[in-house]
């Protein structure tokens, strides 16, 4: 591992995306340098524009499916699209980002002896039968379904990781991160709370599938970037649940935001997609015990402030 440099240079792959730009800036704020490595397919530029003039920023366009030879100490592996929209778009490819990302950015780490990290998801859960999920819950996921590119390539990740870990003795930690909302969530991933804020700034019909009574668990970015840094820099390996444990119902949502935005929309129902889970909660008992992390931005608190982004987003491309 590097050692001639006291401040800690990491690699984020995604890093133009929600999350890895988040990310960016709390590592940047503390110090460290950062290379954002992406391949734009669903990460923008305009997510770390602010950063390219700074000396500690590095951008390359890579795609984690091709290996990329490089010098850090530490590396966030968050590379893959998240919403089913974006990895429905092309499974192949998906599940090559997973897997084959996952080996290439565990190859360079076991070059460097460096530090990974493996941003992981609840779908690794599929549609449980346990509520809440905890790590030690296998899942109840379909490995032949729409949704299964993203699922069964996110288990195979976590495989990979820890027969590396047990295998090559490599230090990596495994997020499963659940629903997490903010600013510079892309306009159009078809996920739930930047689907239904557009649709009430747009005053268009609130779309909810199924009948509104499935439940989502939902995690405001910065308490979410908070947790994954202290996951980091602690000596757990996981799998760790991060996420909030405050259930609401979808329709209490939809409500939500048209009471936040004053909008006029109306709430209309459509039939839910195929292997759509009905409940979806962390238990977090054990990031709470091994890291001290809880979130602390409240869903409503959360929501205004991304309403305030997108409505800022929205006027600027209307012009």
């Amino acid at each position: 591992m590097r050692a001639y440099n006291k401040n800690k240079k990491i690699l984020i792959t995604g890093g133009a995306g929600f999350l890895g730009s988040h990310l960016i800036d709390r590592l940047l704020l503390r110090g460290d340098e950062v290379i954002c490595l992406d391949n734009f397919f669903t990460g923008s530029k305009s997510n770390i524009l602010h950063h390219l003039n700074n000396p500690n920023f590095e951008l390359l366009r890579h795609d984690v499916t091709f290996p990329i030879y490089l010098e850090v100490d530490e590396i966030y592996n968050l590379a893959c699209p998240a919403s089913p929209i974006h990895y429905q778009y092309d499974p192949v490819q998906t599940t090559k980002t997973s897997v084959h990302g996952a080996i290439n950015m565990l190859g360079l780490a076991k070059r460097l002896r460096a530090k990974i990290f493996q941003a992981s998801t609840s779908e690794v859960y599929g549609s449980p039968i346990v509520h809440p999920q905890t790590e030690d819950y296998w899942g109840n996921v379909n490995p032949i379904g729409p949704r299964s590119c993203y699922d069964e390539g996110k288990r195979c990740a976590e495989t990979l990781f820890f027969d590396y870990h047990r295998q090559h003795n490599l230090n990596i930690r495994v997020a499963r991160i659940f629903n997490t909302y903010g600013p510079r969530m892309h306009l159009n991933d078809g996920r739930v709370v930047s689907n239904f804020i557009v649709q009430a700034l747009c005053n268009n019909p609130i779309s909810i599938y199924g009948d509104g009574s499935h439940t989502r668990s939902f995690c405001y970015v910065d308490d979410l970037i908070e947790a994954c840094i202290a996951l980091m820099d602690n000596n757990i390996v996981g799998p760790v649940n991060l996420g909030n444990p405050v259930e609401f119902t979808i329709l209490e949502l939809a409500k939500m935001i048209i009471n936040l935005t004053g909008s006029s929309s109306l709430i209309t129902f459509h039939p839910i997609p195929i292997d759509d889970p009905k409940q979806r909660k962390p238990d977090i008992s054990y990031a709470n015990k091994t890291l001290g992390w809880h979130p602390k931005v409240s869903l409503d608190e959360g929501l205004k402030k991304t309403i305030q982004h997108f409505d800022m987003v929205l006027s600027k491309s209307s012009k």
